[in-house]
């Protein structure tokens, strides 16, 4: 006598080797007509804005019950393996392997990519400006601890150009060795993660000695050779270097965010949903400053961001890091640029690029 609750889990999974038999038939399908993409097109194969359309419509036809945010990322990876056979690339990073940069470049290029673990930002900038790789990826700024702050320097001397942003949910964890925290003499981490988690470790470390390095990655690699140290980093850290988490999700705001941009040698076309970097400097006047953001109130654009710098070119000379929504060719936006040049000292539009999707 047959089970029917058997039989309906046999007929289910005969219908889902159907469907996964029909699913590679179309991947096989997309991947042509991707590497035939390659052949007819000329210029850069990746397009930014062509990606974040995707992207966008995927989730508004999107029917569940996976979520949004699930769609997309599995629509991201068809997406990057089938950029890849049109146009292999090549991606810098702030490394080692296990940083938080490296998993932003992850999450926004998808697995394909060959991903290159620099030693520095500046290395990140060099390899993108001597066309070494195709991209970078660099922090810019953190929820919590603020702008990052050589990412900001050298966005205004290098010749690169913004086509992308990364939004990454940052969840800081204690990995050690040692059985308890008693045991830990001395916490590693880089200075921004250690100001991620001040309260915490206020709370729970005192009187151990806290380590700025590079890199939480190479926080971990230092903890996992010293049962006395422990380090403060990422899910990736701790895998790669085989160190157990003591306390996951120590981050003091639970919306805990940094923010990445991408970098290359081409701009980013319009997408419908875009923002614009640029970094301008007033002369040394009085109401220079409310001069410089007038032109984006007046023609109706808002700024969601503004940082400032020293110039590095004089004493107490500063130059302002701005964010506007819109792309550069949208009407209001290009109208908007060419006051804010009528009127500033210095102006550099760093590039347009769409929205972080997810």
């Amino acid at each position: 006598m047959s089970d029917p609750m058997n039989d309906e889990l046999l007929r289910l999974r005969g219908e889902i080797d159907r469907l996964d038999g029909e699913i590679l038939e179309r991947l096989s399908q997309r991947a042509r007509c991707a590497q035939r993409v390659g052949e007819v097109k000329r210029g850069p194969l990746y397009r930014p804005e062509r990606e974040a359309q995707v992207l966008r419509g995927i989730a508004d036809r999107n029917p569940g019950p996976l979520s949004d945010e699930g769609i997309q990322r599995i629509f991201r990876e068809i997406m990057s393996w089938c950029l890849g056979l049109e146009q292999p690339l090549r991606v810098a990073h702030l490394g080692p392997r296990g940083t938080f940069t490296e998993e932003a470049a992850g999450k926004h290029f998808g697995g394909a990519p060959e991903l290159q673990a620099m030693q520095t930002i500046d290395e990140v900038f060099h390899a993108v400006e001597s066309g070494g790789v195709a991209y970078g990826v660099i922090p810019v700024e953190n929820s919590t601890e603020g702008a990052v702050n050589r990412s900001l320097d050298l966005l205004l001397s290098a010749n690169v150009s913004v086509c992308g942003e990364v939004s990454l949910r940052i969840r800081q964890n204690l990995m050690t060795r040692a059985d308890s925290l008693e045991q830990v003499r001395r916490i590693y981490s880089h200075s921004q993660s250690l100001g991620q988690c001040a309260d915490w470790l206020a709370n729970h470390a005192q009187g151990v000695e806290l380590l700025p390095v590079s890199s939480n990655a190479e926080a971990a690699r230092l903890a996992s050779e010293d049962i006395a140290s422990a380090a403060i980093a990422g899910e990736r850290a701790a895998q790669l270097y085989d160190l157990p988490i003591l306390h996951a999700n120590i981050e003091d705001d639970p919306n805990n965010t940094t923010r990445f941009l991408v970098i290359g040698r081409h701009d980013a076309g319009p997408s419908g949903r875009d923002k614009t970097s640029l970094i301008c400097s007033a002369p040394n006047r009085p109401g220079a400053v409310f001069a410089l953001l007038q032109p984006f109130s007046d023609k109706g654009v808002s700024m969601t961001r503004l940082e400032s710098r020293p110039s590095r070119t004089g004493l107490w000379e500063y130059v302002f890091y701005v964010d506007i929504e819109g792309h550069r060719e949208d009407a209001a936006v290009a109208a908007a640029l060419d006051a804010l040049v009528d009127r500033a000292a210095f102006v550099k539009v760093l590039g347009s690029y769409p929205v972080a999707a997810i």
